[in-house]
């Protein structure tokens, strides 16, 4: 049964990365073959950096990733705040319950849903163009409100209530209290909310597709007005340098994962050796 598992986990691997290692050999290939590797060549890392329109394309793409990712990461942060306060249980269910709609709900409906909606609102406000950044940056904001919510839930539920009450008790304001005390102790569930809010807007396509409008394009949008013609090779050289970037990028988040998880452990210890200590001189 073990060698059964080892393999089964290694065909997993293959079918995962396997395509993904490739993208990033052919992005070295010295020719624009895509099945013949005819040697070691960065020609297309630098046709990259001069074309023009995927620079441009890719600039939007942070830009729209980083604004959409911080607003989504502070609402959503607020959020879980607000819905941990509440006594209701039924209330919160529900509350939870539509908050996880968006995480479910395909793409495509939630695409042709908010550019209805925009295109609604246009017509109301008499805009002759609807869409454009404004509503690109909405709707990826709404997506990953969402992701953020169920990061920072859990470390909400981690953190000891006493501690706010302590820091009101010693004449801290509750705003004070909240950026004291609180924020630091669920500070990694923001972060990874923050790192998975950035890589979903990074990679969103189809309900960019539905929301972007004319005016502006982001790098998904880019590379598929491409793919109706011809993948070029230095699009893989893109692809491979997102895909390096994400990949930092969790492995920053497990890393302050586990640093968080190593802390909770040495504050238990400390507290048990406390607690023996205190023991052993009930005892004498």
């Amino acid at each position: 049964m073990k060698h059964l598992s080892r393999i089964y986990t290694l065909l997993i691997f293959i079918f995962l990365y396997a395509p993904i290692a490739v993208m990033i050999l052919i992005s070295f290939n010295s020719s624009a073959s895509t099945y013949v590797f005819s040697g070691f060549s960065l020609q297309w890392y630098k046709m990259l950096f001069h074309d023009a329109d995927s620079m441009a394309a890719l600039r939007n793409t942070l830009i729209l990733a980083v604004l959409s990712s911080v607003i989504a990461t502070i609402i959503g942060t607020l959020a879980a705040i607000g819905l941990n306060s509440y006594r209701n249980k039924y209330l919160k269910s529900g509350i939870m319950l539509i908050t996880n709609i968006p995480m479910m709900n395909p793409d495509i409906v939630t695409g042709v849903s908010m550019m209805l909606m925009f295109a609604f609102v246009g017509g109301l406000v008499g805009s002759r163009s609807s869409l454009g950044f404004g509503t690109l940056l909405i709707a990826h904001i709404t997506f990953n409100i969402p992701y953020v919510i169920l990061s920072v839930q859990p470390k909400i539920r981690q953190m000891d209530k006493h501690l706010s009450e302590a820091a009101m008790d010693l004449g801290c304001t509750p705003f004070q209290t909240f950026l004291k005390v609180e924020l630091p102790s669920i500070m990694p569930g923001v972060l990874s909310g923050l790192i998975t809010a950035f890589t979903l807007s990074l990679d969103d396509f189809v309900i960019s597709y539905f929301t972007i409008g004319s005016s502006f394009e982001t790098l998904p949008i880019h590379i598929y007005t491409m793919t109706k013609k011809t993948v070029r090779p230095d699009m893989f050289a893109l692809s491979t340098i997102i895909f390096i970037a994400v990949f930092v990028l969790l492995v920053l988040s497990n890393i302050l994962k586990v640093d968080d998880d190593e802390k909770k452990r040495r504050a238990i210890k400390k507290q048990l050796k406390k607690a023996e200590k205190t023991a052993k001189k009930a005892v004498q």
